[in-house]
């Protein structure tokens, strides 16, 4: 591996997550709204469209759906309301859609990952630049400040606010250009093989896949299952 002298990140499956869960969180305001979903047939609808909400949003072809509140619902009614179709739910007035995007639109509904901040620490005492570098609606920054890991990075770059979008090698040289390094001093982590690691590679990074939920067991490349894990691979001892 090279030597690093920055570390990018993703944000969505790399640093934090829906809380208790995407398929969780769904299944609760489902019942709130009179269905009793379980989290399992959550997933069966979600399945009906792609295995993941990553995959799905990879393979949508919505180029931009994260670059305006407009297009991000546009496409968070689409998802729901297939996911809803499959489950023989009505939502003619749109009522469980307004609960689900206002809920997966709150802070609240999400949580870092335990390895986020002990990672982030070791990174900062590593002496390495730090940015983000994610497809999401702009109020990720204020999340980011709420979580208090803001102050960790020297720059966040957001498709919401910048209107480019991964895999867009645009949005990767903002961080690039903002940090002060060139590629090849970067490793990018983030939690899809085409969005974050190809796309990175790319341009000439260091792509990392953080695999938390052991998806991709066919990836070829540098693969974690948590960010302790990525540690050995920037030469930081992570004292696991």
């Amino acid at each position: 591996m090279p030597k690093f002298r920055g570390v990018f990140f993703d944000v969505g499956d790399t640093l934090l997550a829906p809380h208790p869960s995407f398929l969780e969180l769904f299944a609760l305001i489902l019942q709130e709204q009179g269905y009793p979903l379980t989290p399992a047939e959550v997933e069966e609808a979600l399945q009906a469209v792609g295995r993941s909400v990553s995959e799905v949003i990879a393979q949508s072809g919505d180029q931009r759906w994260s670059t305006s509140r407009e297009k991000s619902r546009a496409f968070w009614s689409r998802l729901y309301g297939a996911m809803l179709d499959n489950r023989g739910i009505p939502d003619p007035e749109g009522t469980i859609f307004e609960a689900l995007y206002g809920r997966f639109t709150s802070y609240e509904s999400y949580r870092l990952f335990p390895d986020v901040v002990p990672t982030l620490e070791a990174c900062r005492n590593a002496g390495l630049r730090m940015a983000v570098v994610s497809n999401f609606e702009e109020w990720l920054e204020g999340m980011l400040v709420e979580f208090r890991v803001a102050p960790f990075f020297d720059c966040l770059v957001i498709s919401g606010k910048e209107g480019v979008e991964k895999p867009d090698p645009a949005i990767f040289r903002l961080a690039l250009n903002r940090t002060g390094l060139k590629a090849a001093e970067v490793a990018f982590v983030g939690d899809h093989p085409k969005l974050d690691v190809a796309a990175a590679n790319e341009l000439g990074m260091t792509g990392v896949l953080v695999d938390r939920w052991d998806r991709y067991g066919d990836f070829v490349g540098p693969r974690v299952r948590d960010l302790l894990g990525l540690l050995p691979l920037l030469g930081i001892s992570s004292h696991r």
